[in-house]
């Protein structure tokens, strides 16, 4: 009786799961594509509850769950063609089975985060790697995380860097990619790409600008950041600036890339990641970083008083491991093997080019870390996210 309660207590979160990822993905677009889509989405639903009802009731309790003794369930918003090869090396070093769990590009962390915070005490993931900062936080604040000392603390004599390690000891930060200001190389000279934030309100750009929805993943964590750092005063003014100045919305960082590189906007806001996926392509994109700039606005400018330059924000790659995961050994090895050297050797040589925190591999990776890098503080950032959440509700949101 106690395995069916199990197995009805994980239905009702994979449900409610899904019901909260769709009601997002739903509220994130346009009226009239709401309306044609929700027939679909009935369909979709009832389809995906009848397999859910077959795959819960109808299997044994290790195939329900997908693993055995020697698995771990791995939770993680890094790009699939990032995560198999790092996950193959260490299966077949270890001989333990990875069941990778992963969201849409659209989004990302945020679908994930929702779904351990539906399942709560009984999580069916043992460790989360995350591709930013702040949703991890918001983990952890939550009590969904767990203590833990990594083996790969011995690469750092003199301790983990602070800023890449809570005084709670709950993640680790690791593999770092910055937010830049993306171009299109055939529309727009270097020389004339503009560095600020405010620049970008200015009437020369005027439906040439493009990001991707701030809902999710890290132009949520972007505008969190300036909500921090500037208030949400002038970072409300910056966005509806921005809205009025023909701001486009993408479904995410790569779509927005995309867009560059066909020219239907001419600057993006996204990740060094998806700029080196477009010049893998051959695509005519390009990137340069924020300018840190305290003034402000420009004297007989339409822009924003009080919207601070924070200069490039660099965000880590996170590691946890989760709180009363089924797995608990094995996620300590596979954990340990994501902040191991190796793997932050292999995601700085692979397609994203992160940064390593490393001395030894940052000084030998092909990308440099960018000069006056934001101070990001991970804390301040989450514990302004629900204000952020309020604008982008505001602004963006469905009416």
């Amino acid at each position: 009786m106690s395995t069916l309660n199990d197995r009805y207590r994980r239905l009702r979160q994979d449900v409610a799961y899904k019901c909260r990822e769709w009601l997002e993905r739903w509220r994130a677009l346009p009226r009239r594509e709401q309306a044609s889509i929700a027939g679909g989405l009935l369909v979709l639903g009832a389809i995906s509850l009848s397999l859910a009802l077959y795959f819960t009731f109808d299997r044994t309790s290790a195939g329900a769950e997908g693993v055995g003794a020697e698995s771990v369930v791995l939770y993680t918003s890094v790009d699939s063609f990032l995560v198999g090869p790092i996950i193959a090396e260490f299966e077949a070093m270890s001989g333990i089975t990875v069941k990778v769990v992963t969201d849409t590009e659209a989004t990302k962390t945020t679908g994930l985060i929702q779904r351990l915070f539906a399942e709560g005490t009984r999580p069916r993931a043992d460790v989360w790697w995350s591709s930013e900062p702040i949703g991890t936080v918001m983990l952890a604040n939550a009590g969904l995380l767990e203590p833990f000392v990594s083996k790969a603390e011995r690469d750092f004599p003199r301790g983990w860097p602070p800023r890449l390690r809570p005084a709670d000891k709950t993640w680790y930060g690791f593999a770092q990619r910055a937010r830049v200001v993306a171009f299109n190389t055939n529309r727009i000279p270097r020389s004339q790409v503009p560095t600020r934030l405010n620049d970008l309100t200015n009437e020369e750009w005027r439906d040439k600008v493009g990001m991707a929805r701030p809902q999710f993943g890290t132009t949520r964590t972007h505008i969190a950041t300036l909500v921090a750092e500037c208030g949400p005063g002038p970072t409300r003014a910056w966005l509806v600036a921005m809205k009025n100045n023909g701001l486009r919305l993408y479904d995410g960082n790569s779509a927005v890339v995309q867009g560059l590189s066909v020219g239907e906007i001419e600057i993006g806001l996204t990740d060094t990641d998806d700029v080196w996926s477009a010049k893998r392509n051959n695509w005519p994109v390009d990137m340069v970083y924020e300018t840190p700039d305290k003034a402000g606005a420009k004297p007989g400018t339409t822009q924003v008083d009080g919207l601070c330059g924070t200069g490039p924000i660099v965000l880590p790659n996170t590691v946890a491991k989760v709180r009363g995961g089924p797995h608990p050994n094995e996620a300590v090895r596979l954990a340990d093997f994501l902040l191991s050297s190796r793997v932050e050797e292999l995601l700085a040589a692979g397609d994203s080019k992160n940064i390593p925190i490393r001395p030894a591999l940052a000084e030998a990776a092909a990308v440099k870390a960018p000069p006056s890098p934001a101070e990001l503080r991970p804390d301040a950032v989450a514990a302004a996210l629900p204000i952020a959440d309020r604008l982008i509700d505001e602004l963006f949101g469905f009416k």
